[in-house]
């Protein structure tokens, strides 16, 4: 069993390009499977039930897409503009400080300054974006690769949407019928530490970047809403969210007014999003059944980054979840064995 397991794990580390859409249509299907289970419900077949979801679905992305792209377009022009203020503020203020304070010599930024002023101000945002475009345009390869992954990730989850209980009932076939009950009672357990996490999570992702970009935008930033959408993403590493969002907004702020009563409104907003999001969102969305410490978070997103990538990434937390869920039931089992009376 032990060489099975090194053997697949080095076996995803090799196909980790191709399961990256096979894993992210799986997510998909995962997460909208009990809307098609509730339109079931209302006695329509299963393939209509999966059509209706996956129109909507593909309907809210596009409409997403649509929406926010000429939103972060503005957004990251705002970004380059501001960007040679907030290394002027660093060269003249924040290093002289620190070497004030720790006695460091001063390093200049000055390169670091001449070169983003020369290729990230205006008309420098589309010119960056032209070469970046033009990189991936030139490169056949990583382009047919990315359309490849566009076009089978709708095509996954749809096939999957429409198999679900089948797969689901095949994986319950092959469970020795020996330990069957147990194994249902830990799936079921997984399955509920999964929906916590990526439904309410992805909720909760999704209401802190929406009150972090219209509170950043009222006070008046100009990157605000494209500050919140980032604090809205790192939100499902604990505190990160919260840490990079504050220093990043209270930089940007100071940057762009020079006062300090603008940085003491991007505090009150941070503290406000903080206790909303841990004494209600939280609770209410997520609860309890993770079970996951914020270090062990931290560790799960990094490792899976460095095994498998990308891929890694988006395993990292639900694997770590399940491995608590197991990890819990041995302890269970192990505290009523006779070695630990």
């Amino acid at each position: 069993y032990f060489l099975a397991i090194l053997f697949l794990g080095w076996l995803f580390s090799l196909l980790t390009p191709v399961l990256t859409p096979f894993l992210i249509g799986a997510l998909l299907a995962y997460l909208v499977d009990p809307l098609v289970t509730r339109l079931m419900r209302w006695h329509l077949p299963r393939l209509l039930s999966v059509i209706i979801i996956f129109s909507l679905l593909f309907v809210v992305i596009v409409l997403l897409i649509l929406f926010l792209i000429p939103l972060i377009q503005t957004q990251l022009e705002n970004l380059y503009d501001a960007l040679p203020g907030i290394i002027n503020w660093i060269e003249v203020t924040v290093i002289p400080w620190i070497s004030n304070q720790f006695g460091i010599h001063e390093t200049s930024v000055g390169s670091l300054k001449t070169t983003l002023v020369e290729h990230l101000t205006k008309p420098g945002a589309g010119d960056a974006a032209g070469k970046f475009f033009n990189t991936v345009l030139h490169s056949g390869l990583v382009l047919t690769e990315w359309l490849m992954h566009l076009i089978l990730i709708p095509v996954v989850t749809f096939y999957l949407l429409l198999d679900w209980q089948k797969v689901i009932q095949g994986i319950h076939n092959l469970i020795p019928r020996r330990i069957e009950p147990t194994a249902v009672k830990l799936f079921k357990e997984c399955n509920a530490v999964l929906s916590a996490f990526f439904r309410g999570q992805f909720i909760v992702m999704i209401a802190l970047g929406i009150l972090y970009s219209i509170g950043l935008t009222l006070i008046g930033l100009r990157i605000g809403l494209l500050l919140g959408l980032i604090i809205g993403i790192i939100s499902i590493v604990p505190y990160l969210g919260v840490i990079v969002g504050i220093i990043a907004a209270s930089v940007a702020a100071y940057v762009q007014f020079g006062d300090f009563t603008y940085v003491f409104l991007v505090w009150l907003l941070f503290v406000i999003g903080h206790l909303l999001e841990h004494t209600y969102l939280t609770p209410k969305l997520v609860g309890n059944r993770i079970g996951l410490h914020p270090v062990a978070v931290i560790f799960a997103i990094l490792a899976g980054g460095k095994l498998f990538g990308f891929f890694g990434v988006l395993l990292a937390l639900p694997a770590a979840a399940v491995i608590m869920v197991w990890l819990r039931f041995l302890m269970t089992r192990y505290h009523a064995s006779r070695l630990y009376r």
